[in-house]
């Protein structure tokens, strides 16, 4: 006989429930009709539920949105006016220092290299304070570093009287030559970079700018202050002064052609030296220069010697402008690259001349006092 296991023996037999407790299990378990959910009543989703409840959300999330939008324009409004306030102090400053007590320090140049404070007006055109700082820094920082000494500041009255001729020297330096790019302009006279470039070139093979870039922009930097392209800006100037004189003086233009002419021609270019040429020096030689002319000669204009070693013995060359003067040479003898040559001078007027007929017609008008 198999024996219960004692653990089952202590349940108890359940009697049967009362029919009152099963009816109501029954209740319980099995809905009546009437409180079934009805199809009708089920939550659908639609477009509009979806628009109602994103809106919902978003609603919510205003009240967070608002205030950081706020904040975000209180800090646009309040750098704006620092960033105002900031530059109307640049300019109040500026103004002073440049007006009022006429600083050339670092800052105040680099200022109007951005900001086109005027110094003068010439004309309808405004000359930039920029221009006029670059003139006076070159200058004193020349007297400074090879004619003062260390602590030279400026500050006894000898150096003061000194300074302010700089002043005036400058000033003049570029309201002259705001009426040299009024006459280029009226004549279509322009420089190209490539102008520069073949004059540096020609200086260089004289040896006036340094073995090389480095030597070159150390001497620039000791004697002037310059960059390299400090001294290719001046260079260009330099170079439309040349071209703008050149032009305007058309006899001594005429002349030379004249005489380049008969020279091409065969005419002996001895005798059209000593009838033709305004160097007092020269001329009664017939143009002989007078001495013999290697390529780093420092005495002849670096144009003379380029267009010189590119002619061949008994060539003339064509007219030559050398800034002050109009130039023919004749290339006579080339022996180890020494050459002799004779040359022809037809001087240019000054461009001052040109300078003071448009300062009578147009006086300009500066603001500094010096």
């Amino acid at each position: 006989m198999i024996k219960r296991p004692k653990r089952l023996r202590r349940f108890k037999k359940v009697k049967d429930l009362p029919s009152s407790v099963a009816d109501k299990a029954t209740s319980l378990a099995v809905p009546k009709p009437e409180d079934a959910m009805r199809l009708e009543d089920v939550p659908q989703i639609t477009n509009e539920t979806i628009a109602e409840h994103r809106e919902e959300v978003l609603g919510g999330a205003r009240k967070y949105i608002y205030p950081l939008a706020h904040s975000k324009r209180r800090i646009i409004i309040v750098t704006s006016v620092i960033l105002a306030a900031t530059i109307v102090a640049l300019l109040a400053y500026s103004s002073a220092g440049l007006y009022k007590y006429y600083q050339h320090n670092a800052f105040l140049y680099r200022v109007t290299q951005v900001i086109p404070f005027p110094v003068a007006r010439v004309g309808g055109s405004f000359v930039n304070y920029e221009n006029y700082l670059f003139e006076l820094r070159r200058q004193i920082h020349y007297y400074e570093e090879q004619q003062g000494d260390e602590t030279n500041d400026f500050s006894v009255t000898e150096d003061l009287d000194q300074l302010q001729q700089f002043r005036r020297d400058a000033l003049d330096r570029v309201v002259s030559f705001a009426y040299v790019k009024k006459l280029a302009g009226q004549h279509g006279i322009k420089v190209s970079s490539k102008e520069v470039e073949e004059r540096i070139t020609q200086m260089r093979e004289q040896n006036r700018l340094g073995s090389n870039d480095k030597v070159f922009a150390d001497v620039l930097r000791d004697f002037w202050g310059w960059s390299i392209a400090d001294f290719k800006r001046s260079l260009k100037d330099q170079i439309l002064i040349e071209k703008v004189a050149a032009q305007l003086d058309t006899e001594a233009s005429q002349k030379a052609e004249a005489l380049l002419a008969q020279a091409k021609s065969g005419a002996d270019f001895t005798e059209l030296a000593k009838a033709g040429s305004g160097d007092p020096a020269s001329a009664a030689n017939g143009g002989d220069y007078g001495l013999a002319i290697t390529r780093s000669n420092p005495n002849l204009p670096p144009q003379v010697i380029n267009a010189l070693y590119k002619l061949q013995p008994g060539q003339v060359s064509g007219i030559i402008n050398t800034g002050r003067a109009l130039e023919i040479v004749k290339l006579e003898k080339l022996e180890n690259d020494v050459a002799t040559a004779r040359h022809i001078v037809i001087p240019l007027k000054e461009i001052k001349v040109y300078i003071d007929e448009l300062k009578a017609k147009t006086p300009p008008k500066t603001y500094i006092k010096l």
